[in-house]
């Protein structure tokens, strides 16, 4: 910033005397130096060439009357042909419920007779001409101060990378018309846990449309220097040239350095669009079926564990694209409210590759001869093992003291294993289990009257709590009152529990008793005329504190 000021007080006088041609060879020069666009250029000269006018033309500098006009002229602010309407347009802004200049434009035919027949605003015949006038680009402008002060001072700023973002195409899901081997979908995974907050690792990864074909690499942060690192790394393990890159919206992709990048790569750089996941599909397929499969959704940070992760994905990108097959979407139609999918056989990464006819003979021999000296049992088991690694540095800061690394189980070791494993928990994704809590009943006040309000329920089996309540307070004044409603209710609904219960058990014994007594017993299920008595409970029956305590022990006091 300091080089740029000094460039333009070296050029703002030159700039002032110039004629036109020479003002626009010194812009050329201004722009090309410091970046910035004609329309920037042009005022910061201008504001230089002010500054130091008045600077020249200081009190203490001139003789006493000197008024070095042109200083004040051209320091003084220009006035413009609408300012003397800026309140008016104010007040039929506001009274339009603040919409935008072009429909502003439109609203006031209609909007200013109304406010002028009501009294509400009085114009002469000049200024009401004026704002017939105006035009809605001239609203917009006079209206932006009002506008950021209606917002309460925030100014929406333009994003830096909003220029670099708008320069890049859209495709979506729908565009890619099936590409040659090459284009790629680029996301990247966030390792942060349940916090995005700090440093943590990500993944970067890039998924070939035309053949499925995965490669992840994991970065200490997403700067752009290390993303075109990643890439450049990503190149060299891929088997056929990139092509393409279809990045999302993020700011670690729209930069000026990794587009600028790509495209000096004779790469075609795209987009998707702004919280359109399905936009690539391709690649979120695959976060869920080898990134998170392998990883988890636990938090890693740091250098060492970076190194054990890409020695998992070094592994997991050989067994993923030579052995695990894949489905591949080969056509969808709607019927209704229907939606039915077809899709090709399951086939591996390298299978289609192999299969595909624009993929020369020297990349389909280089496949086969990598195939052939695969041992999957022996990229299984360094996939595990760097799993195992993994799950005991899941929440570890990066800075702290890493576990000794477990040790290497030989591939043979490993192939006899697999029989005998069960349902084993990955490292990567088991949970810790949480120590349950005792949970401490608190007393409660319906404690030392416990006895008292069984004798009122087996007496009135149909007694609400607000009539226990009023009884406990004519007992207790000083203790009971509405507060403790809920609890005698939570002890009536428990009381009722227990009685019905004991109803259901004696009504089973009545009913074990007449069928063995024989024809003399009334049929089973009809009461005796007088109708029943009410439950009695004894003792064995009675409720104890415990039963109608609230389960999260939170009694009132």
């Amino acid at each position: 910033m300091g080089a740029r000021r000094e460039v333009v007080a070296a050029v703002a006088q030159r700039y002032a005397l110039a004629g036109w041609r020479e003002k626009s060879r010194i812009l050329d020069e201004l722009t090309a130096v410091a970046g910035w666009h004609r329309k920037h250029a042009v005022p910061t000269l201008s504001a230089s060439r002010s500054l130091r006018s008045e600077e020249a033309a200081a009190p203490g500098d001139r003789p006493a009357g000197d008024e070095a006009p042109a200083a004040i002229a051209s320091s003084g602010k220009r006035q413009r042909k609408y300012d003397a309407i800026h309140d008016a347009l104010v007040a039929l802004w506001e009274a339009s419920d603040r919409i935008c200049g072009k429909r502003l434009k439109v609203m006031i035919a209609s909007l200013l007779p109304a406010l002028e027949r009501h009294g509400r605003l009085a114009l002469s015949d000049a200024h009401r001409a004026l704002i017939k006038s105006v035009s809605a680009a001239t609203i917009d402008r006079m209206l932006v101060d009002v506008r950021v002060a209606a917002a309460g001072g925030r100014r929406r700023r333009v994003g830096f990378y909003s220029a670099i973002r708008r320069g890049v195409p859209i495709r979506t899901f729908n565009d890619w018309n099936d590409p040659p081997p090459g284009f790629c979908e680029i996301v990247m995974v966030a390792h942060g846990g349940t916090s995005v907050a700090g440093s943590f690792i990500q993944t970067l990864t890039m998924t070939d449309i035309a053949t499925g074909w995965t490669e992840c690499l994991s970065l200490v942060t997403p700067d752009g220097t290390i993303l075109v690192e990643a890439m450049t790394r990503a190149q060299r393990s891929f088997p056929w040239l990139i092509r393409g890159a279809d990045f999302d919206n993020d700011s670690a992709f729209m930069n000026d350095v990794v587009v600028p990048w790509c495209r000096g790569q004779a790469i075609e750089v795209t987009r998707s669009r702004a919280y359109k996941k399905n936009d690539q599909a391709f690649v979120e397929q695959k976060d869920g079926a080898v990134v998170r499969r392998l990883v988890g959704y636990g938090r890693f940070d740091g250098i060492e564990t970076a190194k054990v992760m890409a020695r998992l994905y070094g592994a997991a990108r050989l067994h993923v694209n030579f052995f695990q097959p894949s489905f591949k979407l080969a056509e969808k139609r709607r019927e209704g409210a229907k939606v039915i999918k077809r899709y090709h056989p399951p086939a591996t990464t390298s299978a289609r590759a192999l299969a595909h006819p624009k993929l020369s003979k020297a990349i389909k021999r280089r496949l086969r001869e990598t195939y052939r000296g695969l041992d999957p049992v022996a990229l299984l088991s360094e996939i595990r093992g760097c799993q195992t690694e993994l799950g005991d540095r899941i929440g570890r800061r990066g800075n702290a003291v890493a576990p000794a690394a477990p040790p290497q189980t030989a591939p043979r070791v490993f192939a006899k294993s697999l029989g005998a494993m069960k349902t084993e928990v990955r490292a990567t994704h088991r949970q810790a289990k949480r120590k349950y809590k005792t949970r401490m009943r608190m007393p409660s006040k319906l404690d030392p009257h416990l006895a008292e309000i069984e004798g009122w329920f087996a007496a009135e089996p149909d007694i609400t709590a607000l009539a226990i309540l009023g009884r406990l307070g004519v007992i207790d004044p000083a203790t009971f009152d509405q507060k403790q409603h809920s609890i005698v209710q939570r002890l009536l609904k428990k009381l009722r529990a227990k009685a019905t219960r004991f109803s259901q058990h004696a009504d089973l014994e009545l009913h074990g008793q007449v069928a063995g007594r024989g024809g003399d017993a009334p049929p089973v299920g009809l009461r005796p005329p007088c109708g029943p008595s009410p439950p009695v409970m004894s003792r064995a029956h009675c409720l104890s504190p415990h039963d109608y305590a609230d389960p999260q022990g939170n009694n009132s006091s």
